[in-house]
């Protein structure tokens, strides 16, 4: 009977070892579980709404608008390009407030600002040639359209005593360019943690042949451009 017992204390203790060295399935992730497991491939983000709109809507407005019969030329926003001038900041030494200009730029564009420099030195400006003076972001495709519908949406109104947008700021080109004095108007930018104010200009470039297509076709998006009574009042 003592042998018999042994014997079968013997076997559940190989059975127990042998439990223990398998190897326990991974759990997966929830990343893994939100896309749906490794199995199944990732759905595509969506189209920009502004994208939809533009190719629904627009397009066809300003084919109408200036006669044109091919969808192709009508004017449209081939990108846009955001831009940070930093040349005081760098030359007094604050080397810290270019990287967190490069930080905040990078959280509002979506995208990493890539780092200007200065092509010549300039003795009177303290800046010399090579020297990083300056931010500058390029946004194309489902990126610009995103950016273009929070800027129009988000933080124009939120700029102070806005009261609308220069129509004069068109080259003969049909690219429109103005500006931020600072870059807390983004939502996107914590207002807690910024230790400075930093303007940035944006450049919107066009395909169109004439100011007056450009003025159209950013009116079309939605751009508050100031008028006549405005600068009266």
């Amino acid at each position: 009977m003592a042998e018999e017992k042994q014997k079968k204390e013997k076997g559940q203790q190989q059975k127990g070892g042998g439990q223990k060295g398998e190897k326990k399935a991974k759990k997966p992730s929830p990343e893994q579980q939100a896309a749906g497991g490794d199995d199944q491939p990732q759905q595509p983000a969506p189209p920009a709404r502004l994208a939809i709109q533009y190719r629904e809507q627009i397009s066809p407005a300003l084919m109408q608008r200036f006669g044109y019969k091919n969808r192709l030329q009508a004017p449209r926003l081939e990108k846009i390009v955001i831009s940070m001038g930093l040349g005081k900041a760098v030359t007094s030494g604050e080397k810290g407030k270019l990287e967190q200009a490069e930080k905040e730029l990078g959280v509002i564009a979506g995208q990493k600002p890539i780092r200007c420099k200065a092509k010549k030195s300039v003795a009177n400006f303290k800046v010399r040639e090579g020297q990083e003076t300056g931010l500058k972001v390029t946004l194309r495709g489902s990126r610009m359209y995103e950016f273009l519908d929070r800027m129009i949406s988000l933080a124009i109104p939120r700029v102070k005593d806005f009261r609308g947008l220069s129509p004069d700021g068109f080259d003969d080109g049909g690219n429109y360019n103005f500006g931020f004095t600072e870059q807390t108007v983004f939502p996107e930018v914590d207002a807690a943690a910024v230790t400075f104010q930093q303007g940035m200009n944006i450049t919107m470039v066009t395909n169109a042949r004439s100011a007056d297509e450009g003025r159209e076709l950013l009116k079309a998006f939605g751009f508050p451009f100031r008028t006549e009574k405005a600068e009266k009042a």
